[in-house]
């Protein structure tokens, strides 16, 4: 099983890569759909690979649950840009049920709390982005790389800005489609700040929250029964 999730992570990344490199060698005014097109495909894998888990009822509820409860916890930090505990919440989550069940986490709760904050062309964005720290984090506990609260943190962090450079792709394809590099390096710059706040609000809920919660859903895992799906 773990050579499986390796190659369907190996090759969604590849998938990704080149169609960025294509998008970014061909000028084109369809940029956006092209783009979003290409980050639903990414997400396909994981969603097929999940389909075809054996799973109980109860499983399903409790993932629903941790989705809702993650896409929840971004409403009320609305205000406050990029500091929100839903990366705090798909994480732990990811630590505890592993890294398939970390990704559906993540991309559910991004198209459930823009039922609130609203949807558009950056809801696949940030389902594929929220999806890929869950993933990751399951994948990189499973090898034992999360074992160290300092090595959890650092991940919090550098996912802090890796989404947001994920995130400013759907603004670079959709509204700078005649590769301007000066514009394109604009957009990132004027986007540090935002991700330096993810960054470390993720920091913040990891290193005062983790620990707490991992032990939650573990006693919830052991009670239920749940299988360790890393």
């Amino acid at each position: 099983m773990e050579q499986r999730t390796r190659f369907v992570f190996i090759a969604v990344i590849a998938f990704f890569m080149l169609g960025m490199g294509y998008l970014s060698a061909v000028s084109d005014d369809r940029y956006m759909l092209v783009s979003v097109i290409l980050v639903i495909l990414s997400m396909l894998p994981f969603f097929i690979r999940f389909e075809l888990r054996a799973m109980h009822a109860r499983e399903i509820v409790l993932i629903a649950m941790l989705a809702a409860v993650a896409s929840i916890s971004r409403v009320p930090f609305a205000a406050l840009p990029s500091v929100q505990p839903t990366s705090f919440v798909i994480i732990v989550s990811a630590l505890v049920f592993g890294a398939e069940s970390g990704f559906m986490i993540g991309a559910f709760a991004a198209l459930a709390s823009n039922m609130f904050l609203g949807q558009g062309p950056w809801t696949p964005w940030q389902m594929f982005g929220w999806g890929m720290i869950g993933f990751t984090a399951g994948l990189l506990k499973r090898w034992g790389w999360l074992d160290r609260k300092w090595a959890l943190l650092a991940f919090g962090f550098a996912w802090g800005f890796l989404f947001g450079w994920i995130m400013n792709l759907w603004l670079v394809t959709g509204f700078i489609p005649e590769r301007d590099w000066a514009a394109i390096a604009a957009v990132y710059a004027a986007s540090f700040y935002f991700d330096l706040a993810h960054a470390v609000s993720n920091v913040v809920f990891l290193g005062l929250f983790a620990s707490g919660w991992v032990k939650i859903m573990q006693r919830f895992q052991r009670k239920y029964g749940l299988l360790d799906r890393r």
